[in-house]
């Protein structure tokens, strides 16, 4: 990332905010009641990305505030760390129609418009990337969460870690303990990177 100062970098990202509540850059704006921008601290060690807005999130405009954002709150206060010094956002900013997975072209779309210059101005350490959906948007990853979860991979000097989005525990509660292991992961991936 260019160097920019902390009030620029503030201003771009609350521009970036508007645009994605304006946005009807893909199909995915038809349906909406809300697009949802990334919320949180814009100088956070960790973002949090997840794949798309659900109901409630849709109703309110603000990501991971509905039970998955409960869960996720606990694995993040696990790792020693507040909701409020991270930042949480989504690889696509709309919610699907019948809750369904983004396509490539919306996906594409979101990535280039949004999440890789949001990123750019959190210019967060560690990407946390929450369910099969985020990891092929930033990565290109397609291999099963089953497979990869934990895993980090570095790029861009950045960190990314694999794990399921917290809404998969909601239907698979077996999946929780998976998660719990990944964020003990991650607080080690932190603790490393402040030596």
């Amino acid at each position: 990332m260019a160097l920019i100062s902390p009030n620029a970098a503030a201003g771009e990202l609350e521009r970036l905010r508007r645009g994605i509540r304006r946005c009807r850059a893909c199909r995915l704006c038809e349906e909406r009641r809300h697009a949802v921008p990334g919320a949180g601290d814009r100088r956070a060690r960790v973002v949090l990305v997840g794949e798309a807005p659900g109901a409630e999130e849709d109703r309110r405009g603000a990501p991971f505030v509905g039970p998955a954002g409960k869960f996720l709150d606990s694995l993040v206060e696990r790792v020693g760390v507040r909701r409020d010094d991270v930042y949480v956002t989504n690889a696509v900013r709309c919610r699907p129609p019948g809750n369904r997975t983004p396509r490539a072209d919306e996906l594409r779309t979101c990535h280039d418009r949004w999440l890789e210059p949001e990123l750019e101005l959190v210019d967060a350490r560690v990407v946390v990337l929450l369910g099969a959906t985020a990891l092929r948007a930033l990565l290109g990853v397609g291999e099963p969460l089953d497979r990869v979860h934990g895993q980090v991979w570095g790029r861009d000097g950045r960190r990314y870690l694999a794990t399921n989005h917290p809404a998969a525990r909601m239907r698979f509660p077996h999946i929780g303990g998976r998660m719990l292991d990944d964020f003990d992961g991650l607080r080690r991936l932190l603790e490393r990177e402040e030596r």
